[in-house]
Formats: structure tokens, sequence, C-alpha cells
């Protein structure tokens, strides 16, 4: 998954969503200086932050094929520089700040079947949203 938006926008935070989703229960940091975390859980989850790499051909760009290995989900933040280097993405994701705590989230995916299988989701989730039930708890009387 490829993670873009400026900086403050959420992408660590998404990570770190995704991570506890996946299973993962110790602390996701953003891996700036360390480029790539690997995090275990129900689902191995690998985040890299690609910001201060210059490129594919950078030395650390190495440490990716072990980081973005096939068993583990890649989320990767800042991938533009790095893009030779990493395998084909089946989602891409934008942040935009809206305001406040208010974001805009773009979602892509290159692959039809993932394109379809992504909206089917989304509509899914606007369902959901549309028609909210009411959040279970004490009724007054």
């Amino acid at each position: 998954m490829l993670l873009r938006g400026e900086l403050g926008a959420g992408k660590t935070t998404l990570v770190r969503a995704v991570a506890r989703a996946l299973g993962v229960t110790g602390p996701v940091t953003s891996p700036t200086f360390t480029v790539a975390q690997r995090y275990e859980g129900d689902v191995a989850v690998a985040h890299v932050d690609a910001y201060r790499l210059g490129g594919p051909d950078d030395e650390d760009a190495e440490l990716l094929g072990a980081a973005v290995a096939e068993d583990a989900v890649g989320l990767v933040e800042w991938p533009d520089a790095i893009l030779e280097a990493l395998p084909a993405p089946r989602v891409e994701v934008e942040l935009r700040h809206l305001g406040g705590d208010r974001r805009l989230v773009l979602l892509d995916a290159p692959a039809p079947g993932t394109r379809s299988e992504l909206a089917r989701l989304l509509a899914d989730l606007r369902a959901r949203h549309l028609h909210r039930e009411p959040e279970p708890g004490p009724r007054s009387g």
C-alpha cells in the first residue's frame, strides 16, 4: 500500500490503525530514521518511510526487500522516490487535510479486480454510515 500526503496528514496514524486491525499489539512508530520497521501480529506488517531516501539506488533501499516481503502487508510512506524498488502496489492512498481533524482519503487500486473489491468495500462503508444504528448504551426514560 502506497501512502501519500503532506507532513502531518495522518499517514503514520493510518499505519498504526492497520497494524492494530492486523493484530499488532506493541508500539507502532514512524520509521523515519530507521527507514523500515516490521511488526508481527496475526499478519506481519512492514512499515517503510522513504522520506529520507534519495532513490532506489540508495543503500537503504536494499532494506526494503527484507521488510516488504510477500508474507507481510507493506505500507510505504513517501513512496515516489523508491517506486522502482517496490513490488506493484495493490492500493494507493492519498491523505489530504481538510482543516482541524478532518481528512479527505483518496483511494486507488491499479488492478481491476482490486479496484472493484475496493469499490464494493467503500459502498458498504457508505451504506453503514448513512444508515447508522444508534450506539448501545443506557436509555433514559
